[in-house]
């Protein structure tokens, strides 16, 4: 068994919505079926017993090796605790060979389970060990370090219940919520609203009790301190017992409470020295810990934190209490877990010492020992949810302390005995004000009721009802597309919308181009919609970056397919029919929103036939109005697109929107049929998102087919009375469609320059320069730059096959060079010939023939 091209699909895909793994499986051929394999399968499952079944029942396929390592790549997952479910193995064209898809939620998790799946699969087979314990504690482990903290993960899902997308920008804690204009991010509990300016004063806990102490709220008395003589001298000046603690720390970090001598306090102040450069002594008080949660100027959530802590038996030490306690399955390292391990470390000791014991000691039976003197859960401690007995008066304190740090979400830690009632009653105050606060003990806490402190905190960032998302359109098919995403990206921007564009040419925010090159795949989508700039996206959507990795959204508004054609890669990635192609373009059609809209081809039955795979509704466009498929639609009072006496014509019922196709510059006046369906395609688009028809007819009358906004398509220019068309047609459906625009301009005799690209299969290079041989007097034939993997000569001698039996052409000429093949068309031109540059490098290809345009000009 070998194992190649392993790919993670990021977005929803060929076979799933969900996130997979995606493997190519080569098997050898007594591996493409287990029974050829004695005792393989009980080999497997002595090794891995919760492997499940192998494939569904009443599946006649043979069981192969690969489907065991799909089971095994899916249920080692499920073993660790990652909630996936989806699997599949599907045979290819290739004998022997099989893709191999395995869901995961996280990518490093799901790729490392392949490689552990493997493994195991091969030990099966060979019959030698596999240690499944330390694989699941790997597996296990990896998914702690790279899956989302419980914070974040709390805010994630319920941005995911309102149907709020999202996009990790690191491996840590930082998210985007929403898409473009309307996005929000976050960092584990700070949101984009969280003022830097409040995390500072928050961090600075002299500041914050200064600014609480203006407030009127209750805070202890005490001051910062320069050194450990000074922090005695100021325990002295305040009497009794005290605090001290960082001025800048965290997370309870370097804090030592309730001690009063002299030894305690120079130790306490050594340690939180560590933590800051300025330590803070201030009067201790005396009662529970409390923490309060306030969201958006409301308190969403309290508890009350206890210290960590053993109970004697008279029988074990400290240590070994400790020990015992530290394997509950809840307590953890850092923050992975609801609680995390207790540590024995110098602060602990040191509070064990101030109860006369060491670790070693071994406490009465009942004996409560306290092993830190603050209850924060990250050094151990429980919490018990008590915000349903919060008083309102204490629920105003934390409030306003939030209020005057200025933080949108904000821990408030509170000292006093109840928080049944108000502070001034018994003596109790705010200690401390924190930003980015955890939300584990209100999420899991150890005690009482779980809070939703993850819906109040989307519901603080996106209004009810807000989900955070930009119109969004994904645009498919074999030709058409980039025309059609201009189009479309020109419409919404005349409706006002700032707009991002993806298509083969680059990417564009506001008409601006921000990246070069093909940017049709998930990855420029994904660029767009983070984009600060824009309130929709339009996205061309090809073949190879679905195959590859998805789309690079969850879902869309609108979902285009222009049609389906041979030659767009036919032979590639286990793609050989147009029948394979369509089942990939319709992935877009499958992820339309509950409320968007399909526009499809009706006059392309596979087009058509996507319908039946849409959530949402549909609209069907084609010229000839009394298509079986566009009568059926609007007979049911649905949407349809098709042209009549000279115009766009857009139907629902007895309802009808009229557009001359004569101010629609693209068509030219209607004689270039594929540009007509285009403009179909995109005014459909733009009457699914909801534009008025007074900014449709603006934009279709103020679009600009020239090379500058639409490089390679269909540019058309005046040479010395010539007419010259460029296209990027690089398929014979393209090139179908092009001849028969230009059966429809005049001219006095035509000329082609064509080459072919060496991706394509050897039928669709011939078939170029069949269709070609049938409309052209002359055709000059170019090897371009990059030959794709075949020889020198290669697509030359297919292009030549292609022009055999052609019934118009009577000249060819062969030249290496795109540049030499556009400088020998244009030396045979005479006034009213049209010639067809069908152009390799689009960019230098275009700057070449206005350069020789600008030329001619200045000779005449």
């Amino acid at each position: 068994m070998e194992v190649s091209r392993i790919r993670a699909l990021r977005g929803p895909n060929l076979w799933s919505r969900r996130t997979a793994i995606e493997a190519i499986v080569k098997c050898t051929e007594a591996e493409c079926s287990i029974d050829n394999l004695p005792g393989f399968e009980a080999r497997l499952r002595s090794r891995f017993p919760e492997i499940g079944m192998l494939q569904p029942e009443g599946i006649q396929q043979p069981l192969s090796l690969a489907h065991a390592l799909e089971a095994a790549a899916l249920g080692l997952q499920a073993q660790a605790g990652c909630p996936v479910t989806f699997s599949r193995t599907a045979t290819t064209v290739e004998p022997h060979v099989y893709q191999v898809v395995v869901e995961y939620t996280e990518e490093a998790v799901g790729r490392f389970a392949f490689e552990l799946a493997e493994v195991l699969c091969r030990a099966a087979k060979r019959d030698t060990s596999f240690d499944l314990a330390d694989a699941l504690a790997r597996l296990r482990e990896l998914d702690e370090d790279v899956r989302l903290g419980p914070s974040t993960g709390a805010i994630v899902s319920a941005a995911v219940a309102r149907g709020i997308p999202y996009h990790r920008l690191t491996e840590g804690s930082m998210v985007q919520f929403g898409w473009g204009s309307r996005a929000r991010r976050i960092q584990a509990a700070e949101s984009s609203a969280t003022s830097a300016i409040a995390e500072s004063i928050a961090q600075d806990k002299e500041l914050t009790k200064h600014l609480l102490a203006v407030a009127g709220v209750p805070v202890p008395q005490g001051r910062t301190v320069t050194d450990a003589e000074d922090a005695w001298a100021a325990a002295c000046e305040i009497g009794g017992q005290v605090v001290v603690k960082p001025r800048d720390g965290n997370q309870g970090k370097g804090v030592a409470v309730n001690i009063e001598s002299r030894e305690q306090i120079m130790t306490a102040y050594e340690a939180a020295a560590q933590i800051s450069s300025e330590v803070i002594v201030e009067r201790h008080i005396a009662g529970h810990d409390f923490r309060l949660l306030v969201v958006d100027n409301k308190l969403v959530a309290a508890a009350r934190r206890d210290p960590p802590q053993v109970i004697g038996d008279g029988v074990q030490t400290i240590r070994e209490l400790v020990e015992q306690i530290n394997c509950d399955p809840l307590r953890g390292e850092g923050h992975a877990t609801s609680l995390t391990k207790i540590r024995l470390d110098d602060i602990a000791l040191a509070t064990l010492a101030k109860q006369a014991y060491t670790a070693d000691s071994v406490p009465p039976k009942g004996k409560r020992v306290v092993l830190r003197n603050n209850a924060n859960l990250s050094t151990g401690g429980t919490a018990t949810d008590v915000t349903d007995d919060v008083h309102p008066e204490v629920a105003e304190r934390a409030i306003a302390a939030a209020q005057m740090v200025g933080l949108d979400i904000c821990g408030v830690d509170m000292v006093c005995e109840t928080v049944h009632k108000p502070l001034e009653e018994q003596g109790g105050g705010i200690v401390e004000v924190n930003a980015a606060p955890g939300l584990r003990m209100h999420l899991s806490p150890s005690f009482g009721k779980s809070r939703a402190v993850g819906e109040a905190i989307i519901s603080a960032m996106f209004e009810s009802g807000d989900d955070g998302r930009i119109p969004v359109v994904a645009v498919a098919g074999t030709n058409g597309k980039t025309t059609t995403v201009r189009l479309t990206a020109h419409l919404l921007a005349a409706s006002g919308r700032r707009v991002g564009m993806t298509n083969s040419d680059g990417v564009y925010i506001e008409r601006q181009r921000i990246d070069t090159g093909d940017c049709s795949g998930p990855k420029s989508a994904r660029n767009v919609l983070m984009h600060p700039d824009v309130d929709a996206a339009v996205l061309e959507t090809a073949r190879g970056g679905i195959l590859r990795e998805g789309l690079g959204f969850d879902r869309c508004d609108v979902a285009i397919v222009t049609n389906i054609g041979m030659g767009d890669h036919l032979g590639l990635n286990f793609i050989s029919t147009v029948e394979d192609l369509a089942v990939v373009k319709r992935v877009i059609v499958q992820n339309v929103a509950p409320h968007g809209t399909a526009v499809l081809n009706a006059a392309d039955p596979m087009v058509a036939n996507m319908a039946d795979s849409c959530p949402g509704s549909v609209i069907y466009f084609a010229r000839e109005r009394n298509h079986p498929v566009m009568a059926t639609h609007r007979a049911q009072g649905k949407r349809v697109v098709y042209t009549e006496n000279g115009h766009i014509v857009a139907a629902e019922g007895h309802l009808e929107y009229r557009v001359a196709l004569a101010t629609i510059p693209l068509t030219a006046n209607g004689l270039i049929t594929f540009q007509v369906e285009n403009a179909m395609a995109a005014t459909a688009a733009a009457w699914a998102l909801g534009l008025d028809w007074d900014t449709i007819r603006a934009g279709l009358a103020t679009f600009v087919n020239d090379a500058g906004t639409a490089p390679g398509r269909f540019n058309m220019f005046d040479y010395r009375g010539a007419t010259l068309i460029a296209d990027y047609g690089h398929n014979p459906d393209a090139i179908l469609a092009l001849v028969d625009a230009i059966d429809a301009l005049p001219a006095r005799r035509r000329v082609t320059v064509i080459s072919g690209a060496g991706d394509r299969r050897d039928v669709d290079i011939r078939r170029q320069t069949e269709i070609l041989g049938d409309a052209f007097d002359e055709v000059i034939l170019y090897e371009d730059q990059c030959q794709r993997g075949r020889a020198d000569g290669e697509v030359l001698a297919l292009l030549r096959e292609g022009l055999k039996h052609a019934k118009r052409t009577a000249v060819t000429e062969e030249v290496h060079g795109e540049f030499l093949a556009i400088d020998r068309a244009l030396a045979r031109l005479a006034p009213g010939d049209l010639c067809l540059i069908l152009v390799d490098q689009v960019e230098e290809a275009l700057t070449h023939i206005a350069q020789r345009i600008a030329e001619a000009g200045n000779v005449s």
